[in-house]
Formats: C-alpha cells, structure tokens, sequence
C-alpha cells in the first residue's frame, strides 16, 4: 500500500466552490481501481489549504489506473479551477 499525500491550495474565496466540486468529483477518484480510501481534510490555520489522501495498492495503481485514463482529466476539469497552484503529491509507505 502507498498513501498518495496531496497539499491543495485553493484561490482565497473559493473554498466552498472547491468543496462542492470535491463532492461531484469524488466518486470519479474513489471508483479507480487500485484504491482503497479517500480522504480530504481542511487547514485549520489556513482554510484555503487542503490535503487529498489517497491509499493506493501501488503507485502504478495511481498512475496507470487514475493519472494515466479520462478519469484524471474529469476529476481536473472539476476542481482544477480552484487551484491557486498546481498541488504538490507525493507518494509515501509505511515505516
């Protein structure tokens, strides 16, 4: 299992915008095959900052199953616009 950690900062004022976007594009991400949860959590601190995480059987799970097909480019097309930046990802394993 690897957990695909993603830091999201959306534009200031769109915050509710990205969340919604999230809950329509959701369930594009969490049908991939290879994934086994989901979880987006919210900056205290920092309400426009968000983290994605994702555990995947493997990181070619990520890549060719979701990275790789049409369900990146809906999943973008959905909360793409929310980006101040592109998100930093990266994958981890357990220790």
């Amino acid at each position: 299992m690897v957990l695909e950690v993603a830091l999201i900062d959306v534009i200031p004022g769109t915050e509710d915008e990205f969340v919604a976007a999230y809950g329509k594009a959701r369930e594009t991400l969490a049908t991939t095959p290879g994934l086994q949860s989901v979880r987006m959590t919210r900056g205290v601190e920092s309400p426009s900052r968000f983290v994605l995480l994702v555990e995947w059987d493997s990181v070619e799970a990520h890549e060719k199953n979701f990275r790789g097909t049409e369900r990146f480019g809906v999943w973008r097309g959905l909360i793409g616009p929310y980006f101040a930046q592109p998100p930093h990802v990266e994958h981890f394993t357990d220790v």
